[in-house]
């Protein structure tokens, strides 16, 4: 079923141009490749990460992917896969992909703008800060599965075990 709506594109400023502010204002390294397209690179805590903002003009939509230096041996590809479908299943904003080509693990998320919708700062910024928090909250699940040969199940909740109370 097709919903029928009025199409507004005419944009007060392109999208990304909203991204490249943000990375200016934040002193990120950035380049950008092209009008619909902008690289930046952000440090974390465990890794530095690679964000790519994508406009999308025919779905109307600000596309992050976010990935990390990683990449997944074949032969732990199969574990890899069973942690992303395990730490999707907890998220409520985005979620992580594998790039089979290269082995990479993403965060992947859109923001849709249709009708002509304006982003904000404050939507882009909590855009790329969700996908780094998250990034990081699974990072070490990651390194679990690949440098010391855990299951998904057991690297997650190494990953996201939480103490309570103090020593």
């Amino acid at each position: 079923m097709l919903i029928a709506a009025e199409l507004e594109t005419d944009r007060v400023q392109h999208p990304v141009d909203v991204v490249e502010q943000l990375a200016a204002a934040n002193d990120w390294s950035f380049d950008r490749d092209n009008e619909d397209e902008i690289s930046i690179s952000v440090g974390g805590e465990w890794t530095d990460y690679h964000v790519a903002f994508t406009w999308l003009a025919d779905q109307e939509t600000l596309h992050l992917s976010c990935a990390f230096d990683f990449k997944a041996p074949n032969r732990r590809r199969a574990e890899i896969a069973s942690l992303i479908a395990q730490v999707n299943e907890q998220l409520w904003v985005g979620h992580f992909d594998l790039w089979p080509g290269e082995g990479l693990i993403m965060h992947r998320h859109g923001l849709m703008l249709a009708g002509g919708m304006q982003p904000s700062g404050q939507q882009c910024a909590a855009l790329l800060q969700n996908a780094i928090t998250t990034c990081e909250r699974y990072y070490q699940a990651f390194q679990f599965v690949l440098w010391a040969g855990k299951s998904a199940g057991e690297a997650l909740e190494c990953a996201t075990f939480e103490t309570k109370g103090e020593a």
